[in-house]
């Protein structure tokens, strides 16, 4: 028996990451290192759409490969900040009316990654590639999903495929309960300290552990979402019992979970129990630089800002108004708030959620990306200040490259408005 037949026999389970790229490449026995020529279930792209579209052009097909596999949004630029920001815009709902496509989000509908989710576009076991680094965010539902290039995506628009390596996969357990105060924000901030920037680099994260059984889909949004910033290509919540409810109901939804096998051969193992984790806050300019509230506090603040496809969901919305209620934000600090889709913002509404963040002084936004970019929204100028739920900090992210961010939960940026530094949400939530 040769060496690599023998490790074959050792070693017969497979990862997630296997299976899905596996199936989707016609090549079952694919394992991690592999390349393959893949077909994805599902494709997105916002904006940057205008790019792939120039870049499709030069192909001089027509129409591309299956217009019923792809989702336009457009979410970073919201409303047009410019005309030439409009004209975009204008061409991207053209683009989408004129090849048919199977969902178009026009400005104002929310965030890509929200929206792919919230309206069960994606399914557990899918192969879903994304004009954004973010698009991991879809790896809550059980799918493969990664971002990709938009000359890449033109060129999937052309065939219908894309090759990939077949990534190494890192088991991540999380167990233990969330203490009052600490959010699910807070263990993927803690996770970005542990591995860095480049600790998952072109891996799949996979998290499982009991504190699943805590985590609604919201929390798995987060941890995906964030995944990106430690450098992995995928992340992914193994389906469970609350996969299977988020889905119940769906008609269209066909389930099809996809898990790693018990004998998988996981690259590297991480365990955390959060019980004892305390609220955690990031930056300026590195996300790993990540540390307890209490090394972080009293740092002075000039904005708050809660939203983004990371922490803008109806319940991060719920945490900022339970700190918020009743008590006015510093008048040295402006609090600003984008709901991450228009349902969240109905749903805010509904619940008296946005009128609780707007009697403490909080402004509310448009659905979409708001400053996260740092395109119009709530600029940051030069010496300024920003503590934010978002998923990037670095210099310049939202404005002047002389401004700081600072990454926290929902809860903990509702307690720093309400002080105009950064503060310890525990001491409203008692």
């Amino acid at each position: 028996m040769k060496y690599d037949e023998l490790v074959w026999f050792v070693v017969k389970g497979r990862t997630f990451a296997e299976k899905v790229l596996g199936s989707a490449s016609g090549n079952p026995d694919a394992k991690a290192g592999a390349i393959v020529e893949a077909a994805p279930d599902l494709v997105m792209s916002h904006e940057n759409t205008f790019l792939v579209s120039k870049s499709f052009s030069e192909f001089g097909l027509g129409r591309p490969w299956d217009p019923s596999k792809i989702v336009l949004i457009l979410d970073h630029r919201t409303p047009a900040n410019t005309a030439q920001t409009a004209t975009v815009h204008a061409r991207i709902r053209n683009l989408a009316r004129d090849i048919g496509v199977a969902k178009f989000y026009d400005a104002g509908s929310g965030i890509c990654h929200q929206l792919l989710i919230e309206d069960r576009l994606v399914r557990p076991g899918q192969l879903v590639l994304g004009t954004d680094s973010h698009t991991t965010t879809a790896g809550a539902v059980g799918a493969f999903a990664t971002g990709i290039g938009a000359t890449e995506m033109a060129g999937v628009w052309a065939t219908g495929s894309l090759w990939l390596k077949v990534p190494e996969s890192i088991k991540v357990e999380l167990s233990g309960h969330l203490a009052k105060g600490t959010y699910t924000k807070d263990v993927a901030l803690h996770l970005a300290s542990v591995l860095g920037p480049s600790g998952a680099d072109y891996r799949c994260m996979e998290f499982g552990g009991p504190l699943m059984q805590d985590l609604p889909m919201a929390g798995r949004m987060v941890l995906c979402n964030m995944s990106v910033e430690v450098g992995a290509k995928a992340a992914v919540v193994v389906p469970d019992a609350v996969t299977e409810e988020w889905f119940r109901g769906y008609s269209q939804a066909t389930i099809s979970p996809v898990r790693s096998d018990p004998d998988a051969a996981f690259e590297r193992r991480i365990e955390l129990d959060v019980s004892k984790l305390p609220p955690t806050v990031s930056g300026p300019h590195r996300v790993e630089d990540a540390k307890s509230i209490d090394k972080q506090m009293g740092v002075r603040i000039d904005q708050a800002f809660i939203g983004t496809c990371t922490n803008g969901r109806l319940e991060d919305l719920i945490a900022a108004a339970q700190v918020l209620k009743g008590r006015k934000v510093s008048p040295t600090c402006r609090l600003i708030v984008a709901p991450a889709s228009r349902r969240v913002l109905e749903d805010a509404m509904d619940m008296g959620v946005v009128q609780t963040i707007v009697a403490a002084g909080g402004t509310i936004l448009p659905p979409g990306c708001g400053p996260c970019l740092g395109a119009h929204e709530g600029v940051l100028g030069p010496g300024e200040v920003c503590i934010s739920s978002s998923n990037r900090n670095f210099k310049g992210r939202m404005g002047s490259e002389e401004s700081e961010i600072y990454l926290a939960s929902p809860a903990t940026v509702a307690a720093s408005a309400l002080e105009g530094r950064i503060a310890d949400p525990r001491r409203y939530l008692e």
